[in-house]
Formats: C-alpha cells, sequence, structure tokens
C-alpha cells in the first residue's frame, strides 16, 4: 500500500509522510501515516541537508515529508517538515498536547522549589499541565495527603501513583490514553522510566538508582523519544534535569502562576497597570500564599537580567492578563 501511495493516478508524486519517533546521531526514526510493503510502518531515515541549510530542525514530534525511500532496506530521507502546533525548548519536543511533570514523593525527598520552576515552564507551553507525585508508597498517607493539599492550593490536583505497588497507575493511564503526545518530565531520579516500564510493560527502560549523598537521580534517559501507550496517544520520555530556566520575559511570569491569574480573576485588576504583584498598595494579590517566596525570586532574577527592557515590558502589561495567550508567546518548556 505505502509503495502505491508514493504516486498519485496522474503522475504527480504524492508525499509520505510519518511522525519523528526518536533522534539519534545524525538518524531519526520515523513512524508512518501509512503502513508500506508488507506492513512496514517504521523507517530509518538520515536528514537532506537542504533542510539545516534553511534553518529547519528536525525534533521528536515533528510530522515529516520523505523521499528515496527503500522500503527492502527500511530506510528513507527526511525531505519536508510539516507545520508544528506547538515547539518545547527543554526537553525537545515538537506538536505536544499535555505536560506531565513527575515528583518523587521520596528517594529523592520532593523539593517544591525546584517544584515551583518546573511548574512554571510547563505552564510556559501554553499546553495543560498534570502534577504526578511518584514513588508514594514510600510515605505515610499523612505526609502524601499534606502535598496533595499543597498542590491545590497552587492550582494542580495531582495523581498519586507507585510503580512498584501499582497504586494509582490506572488512573494515570487512562489521563495519558487521550490522543496526542504527552510529554513527561522532571528531575532525575523520580521514576519517570519506571512508570513508563508499568504504563507500558514491552519498553523494558533502564532504571537508574538515587546517587550520591546528595540524593539526586542518575540520568538514565539520554534521548528524547516517544513510544505508543493507546491508539493514537504517544508518550515522550525525556532526560531529567534538575534546575529548569525561567521565561526569558518577567512581563510574563505572573500568568505562570495559577494562583496570580485566580487572585485577579477574583479580585480585579490591581490599581496599577504596571503592578508587580509584590504587595504593593492597591495590588490584589498580596504576598500571603505560599509560592509568594519563589515568585518573588524569580522575578527578581529575571528583572536583574535585564533591568532597563523588563520595566518597560512591565509598563505595556494589563494587570489581569489572559493566562494562556500569556503562556503562548514563547512554548518552550525549560
Amino acid at each position: 500500500m505505502g509503495a502505491e501511495a508514493e504516486t498519485r493516478a496522474d503522475g504527480g508524486k504524492v508525499m509520505v509522510k510519518g511522525l519523528v519517533t526518536a533522534i539519534q546521531a545524525n538518524f531519526c526514526q520515523v513512524s508512518l501515516e501509512i503502513p508500506g510493503p508488507g506492513g512496514l510502518d517504521q523507517l530509518l531515515c538520515t536528514r537532506r541537508s537542504r533542510l539545516g541549510q534553511a534553518g529547519a530542525r528536525i525534533h521528536v514530534g515533528d510530522r515529516v515529508g520523505l523521499e528515496g525511500i527503500d522500503w527492502p532496506a527500511g530506510r528513507a530521507a527526511v525531505s519536508d517538515l510539516l507545520p508544528r502546533n506547538s515547539l518545547l525548548g527543554r526537553p525537545p519536543v515538537a506538536n505536544c498536547d499535555r505536560i506531565v511533570v513527575v515528583i518523587a514523593m521520596a528517594d529523592p525527598a520532593p523539593d517544591p522549589e525546584q517544584l515551583s520552576r518546573f511548574l512554571i515552564t510547563a505552564e510556559h507551553s501554553g499546553q495543560p499541565v498534570q502534577v504526578v507525585f511518584s514513588k508514594v508508597d514510600l510515605v505515610p498517607f499523612v505526609q502524601l495527603e499534606s502535598w496533595r493539599q499543597r498542590l491545590k492550593s497552587w492550582g494542580y490536583d495531582p495523581i498519586a501513583v507507585s510503580a512498584a505497588s501499582g497504586e494509582g497507575m490506572a488512573s494515570l493511564k487512562h489521563r495519558l490514553a487521550q490522543p496526542g503526545i504527552a510529554v513527561l518530565c522532571g528531575p532525575s531520579g523520580v521514576g519517570k522510566s519506571s512508570l513508563l516500564n508499568a504504563l507500558v510493560p514491552a519498553l523494558a527502560l533502564r532504571v537508574g538508582t538515587v546517587s550520591g549523598r546528595l540524593r539526586r537521580g542518575r540520568h538514565t534517559t539520554r534521548h528524547v523519544e516517544l513510544f505508543p501507550l493507546a491508539s493514537g496517544a504517544l508518550i515522550a520520555d525525556t532526560p531529567g534535569f534538575n534546575r529548569p530556566d525561567l521565561p526569558h520575559d518577567p512581563a510574563v511570569l505572573p500568568a505562570l502562576f495559577p494562583e496570580i491569574v485566580d487572585a485577579l480573576r477574583q479580585g480585579g485588576p490591581c490599581r496599577f497597570s504596571n503592578c508587580q504583584h509584590r504587595g504593593d498598595p492597591g495590588c490584589q494579590v498580596g504576598t500571603a500564599w505560599d509560592r509568594y517566596a519563589y515568585y518573588a525570586e524569580g522575578l527578581e532574577e529575571l528583572l536583574q537580567a535585564s533591568p532597563a527592557a523588563v520595566e518597560s515590558r512591565f509598563q505595556r502589561q494589563p494587570s489581569g492578563p489572559s493566562r494562556r495567550r500569556q503562556r503562548q508567546q514563547a512554548p518552550d518548556l525549560g
């Protein structure tokens, strides 16, 4: 079927299309939209040099057009990059539909400031965000419930799971089985590969241990790869990293905190249109919320990066910005 799909009845070429599921070195694995001869549905592809010359970079999750297909050898070349819906910067994934932030309840212990930075950069993607508590079998129920209530005050409804005991895995799989690409991200050592092994046992991904007295996870995943979870649903395993970068423009930072967005929705706009929400007179947000210290520290970090440019941007921002509009200005994770 795939071979015939390359040529139309009038003799013109029909582009063979596929989805990039993995990239290593100079090769990428492409899953075909229409299987080829003998049901072949995966091709190992190189990338045409003209794509690089045109400044086009291929990422996992990209839809691409292929040419020069050698069906017996299972080889082809990527000749076209099709339009994207979104692109994350770190991890580099195109066309994602949801971000899943995984944080371990133990081994390593959760770091609220680190988790907050992951959530900020996840919100910056403009995609729905789901928080997952992993390794919940290692902590008492009271401790888990305390963290659950804390995250709810941040604006999130976490799913508690354990790859070891199976707790919560059915609920997580149901959430992730929706059509589209889900990106699994989080610090090293929180158990992302273990979760994937529990969700898709046939994967048998390598699992590392938490190392050293700092209790940081080892990087067992070295590159981004998409795995099929259900019909039309893919999940991206990504390398762990421990400190995500904040968005470059501090003017978008308030819209990345659900607490600020909700305060402005309920209380109306602040007195001054350039309010930075740091407890100034007339501010509707105030400072009596759990993540205020992380917000203030992050804002100060960005303000110091470029004070003059930042101040002018803040003056142009409305006090009650649309959350989605602000997030979509620079859809990169990390």
